[in-house]
């Protein structure tokens, strides 16, 4: 399976949809490379939610590894939605590339980091690492199965976490055009923490905040006027994280002054008046000679 990310993560392939190397060389072969930010925490949680769920062809019996390839340092909390997959026996391998910070791919990478922590000053030197990685991945393949087999107990992903873990009932009010109000119903088990995750539905650098599990509501401020915007409620418990509510709503327009009017004309002068629009703290007058045949 393999999913791209900026600040919008998205599943190129599940895990179900080829059955042959030749056919995921095909599609590597057609991938169209996204560009923009580095939301490697989103892209963790997306991975984790939709990724290695039954559905996408994830089997509850096989070892779970996830590969993060990175060229940057996160703008986001990578290092909480690592632990959470780590703590579901997700096994995280990082590699960077360039500019990315060696720190953060030690923090997000599972134990020993020798082995699941790699680093090249360029993209065409990834290839060095190809037969490295492989038979490494085989061999914690192997091994964890063995351990599996010998009597040790392998932690699943939920297939369904329901009312129990996630929160339901998402309300959206008080929207101004600069703020709105969140309130959710908490699940029947408290979690940890929540993670909101918000961002303008026409592209825009998501933002997140991390509440307390006893809050079930938030108010967002600082937004954009007039822009529809995408939220996400997740609730982190310490071994999983719960089905997120999703919304969407949109800021309302500023307000315009209205009832322009004009008075005291001379050769080369006049005076504006007009209703004033609330909130505003000055006004742009612009003025300039109507074209020929226009109105004055």
């Amino acid at each position: 399976g393999l999913s791209q990310y900026s600040s919008d993560p998205r599943t190129e392939w599940d895990l179900s949809a080829y059955s042959t190397r030749d056919q995921v060389l095909e599609a590597v072969r057609n991938l169209r490379y996204k560009g923009g930010n580095t939301f490697t925490g989103l892209a963790l949680t997306h991975v984790l939610e939709q990724n290695l769920k039954p559905n996408a062809g994830a089997r509850l019996e096989a070892e779970k590894l996830v590969i993060l390839l990175t060229d940057g340092k996160s703008q986001d909390d990578a290092n909480l939605a690592a632990q959470t997959l780590k703590n579901l026996g997700i096994e995280i391998f990082a590699i960077g590339v360039k500019n990315a910070d060696e720190a953060e791919l030690k923090q997000v990478a599972s134990e020993p980091l020798e082995l699941t922590v790699y680093n090249v000053l360029d993209f065409p030197l990834l290839s060095s690492l190809v037969g490295r990685l492989t038979r490494v991945l085989c061999t914690r393949i192997k091994e964890k199965s063995n351990r599996e087999d010998a009597g040790s107990t392998v932690k699943n992903i939920p297939v369904n976490t329901g009312p129990q873990l996630s929160p339901t009932d998402l309300k959206i009010s008080a929207v101004t055009s600069k703020s709105m109000h969140l309130t959710w119903s908490p699940p029947l088990r408290p979690p940890k923490k929540y993670r909101i995750v918000y961002y303008p539905s026409k592209g825009g650098i998501p933002k997140e905040v991390v509440l307390d599990g006893a809050v079930s509501s938030l108010q967002l401020s600082n937004l954009t006027s007039h822009t529809e915007y995408l939220v996400s409620v997740f609730p982190i418990y310490d071994t999983v994280v719960g089905d997120g509510l999703r919304g969407v709503t949109s800021t309302l327009p500023l307000s315009s002054p209205r009832s322009l009017r004009v008075s005291e004309l001379s050769h080369n002068s006049m005076r504006l008046s007009w209703k004033a629009a609330q909130g505003a703290t000055q006004y742009l007058v612009l003025c300039s000679a109507a074209p020929d045949g226009a109105e004055d």
